[in-house]
């Protein structure tokens, strides 16, 4: 019973990452196309936590999909997805300065990636409680 319980419980996971995938693609392409809700604008800073917000739950997710696997450079390990999903948010967000509806923000990568470092430690601190 447990076994088939926890993979359920899998499979629950990977949709929700699947699902949010899909949704932060989509808010991606509605940015570059310029076709973001206009409410957005009556919420002050809402690019900034929205780049924290969106980045962490992400990093969370993919993190704990990849069981928090790790990456080893020049004998240094590191969080697989976050290194990766880090590499693709600096490269993105170096790429919006060629986007005539984006703008590159200093303030927003850095946001990025401290949404990235915070899912990252969420996901590593669930890990090592469920390790024991």
């Amino acid at each position: 019973m447990k076994k088939i319980h926890s993979r359920f419980f899998r499979f629950g996971w990977l949709f929700l990452g699947l699902f949010y995938a899909a949704t932060f693609a989509v808010i991606l392409a509605l940015a570059y196309t310029g076709n973001l809700p206009d409410f957005f604008q009556y919420i002050p800073h809402y690019d900034t936590i929205g780049h924290f917000v969106l980045y962490s739950v992400a990093t969370y997710l993919g993190h704990r999909l990849l069981n928090c696997r790790k990456l080893t450079l020049l004998r240094y390990k590191f969080p697989l997805w976050p290194f990766l999903f880090a590499t693709f948010t600096i490269t993105e967000e170096l790429i919006q300065q060629t986007s005539p509806n984006r703008t590159f923000s200093w303030l927003d990568m850095v946001m990025s990636i401290l949404g990235i470092i915070f899912g990252a430690w969420l996901a590593e601190r669930e890990y090592r409680q469920k390790q024991g």
